[in-house]
């Protein structure tokens, strides 16, 4: 796989007619409340309920030692779901907040324990530095939670200005990342 999936392919927007590419994408997806399984499938599926975003792949579900935040935080189940999408980081963005929001997240305390937690982190070759959007995700190099399951499925995406997710997997600690038997399953 590669961030641009077909560079010919390209979706007209329904309202002004604008061609819009169609890219390669990625989301980080957590929890570790409730039914963390059922939760993560829910945002796969919710997520992909879309004809803007076809899935393409879900990694294994790796359960992880949460990161920051309050101590004594149950552990995290964590995957990545990948994409062709025409949306623009803003539109996945705010797709990915109303998928929280659909599955009872609340922010109440930085890093605290949540019920379902969706990133955008990577968009093709798309860069953003806004506020309430950073694309590609500004921490996801330093995060084996993302990187490990990202490389199982979409291992030579190319991350804008920081290298493909295969090298910058081999590269962070992976103590607290560990693979489970679970599966989650595209939408057919």
């Amino acid at each position: 796989m590669s961030n641009v999936p077909n560079p010919n392919v390209v979706d007209a927007d329904t309202l002004t007619g604008d061609l819009r590419p169609l890219r390669r994408a990625a989301y980080a997806l957590g929890s570790n409340l409730g039914d963390r399984l059922d939760f993560l499938q829910g945002a796969v599926d919710a997520l992909t309920d879309s004809p803007e975003i076809v899935a393409v792949a879900v990694s294994p579900v790796y359960e992880t030692e949460p990161v920051g935040g309050p101590a004594d935080q149950p552990k995290f189940l964590n995957a990545v779901l990948v994409v062709d999408t025409t949306l623009s980081p803003r539109s996945m963005l705010e797709r990915a907040m109303a998928t929280e929001i659909a599955y009872g997240r609340t922010r109440e305390e930085a890093n605290s324990s949540r019920t379902l937690d969706v990133d955008v982190l990577a968009v093709g070759d798309v860069t953003a530095d806004d506020d309430d959007l950073k694309v590609p995700h500004p921490r996801l190099a330093e995060r084996a939670f993302v990187l490990m399951p990202w490389a199982d499925v979409d291992p030579d995406f190319n991350v804008p200005g920081l290298g493909s997710v295969v090298e910058l997997s081999s590269a962070v600690d992976a103590t607290g990342v560990r693979r489970t038997d679970d599966m989650l399953e595209l939408p057919s």
